[in-house]
């Protein structure tokens, strides 16, 4: 299966500022603007916002 440009790899860190990061797809498509999920921060003991660097 070939790589597409409509669902590109993204790199999500955390905006507590621990240098924590997530690799995850999305689809370009459907969130032209950056993502912004709640996810775990290991580092910080708790869930906050991790937001798409690009």
């Amino acid at each position: 299966m070939a790589r597409s440009t409509a669902r590109p790899v993204v790199t999500l860190r955390s905006s507590a500022g621990t240098g924590v990061t997530y690799v995850t797809r999305k689809n370009r498509l459907h969130d032209p603007d950056r993502m912004v999920l709640r996810k775990y921060d290991a580092v910080a003991g708790r869930h906050v916002d991790f937001r798409e660097e690009r």
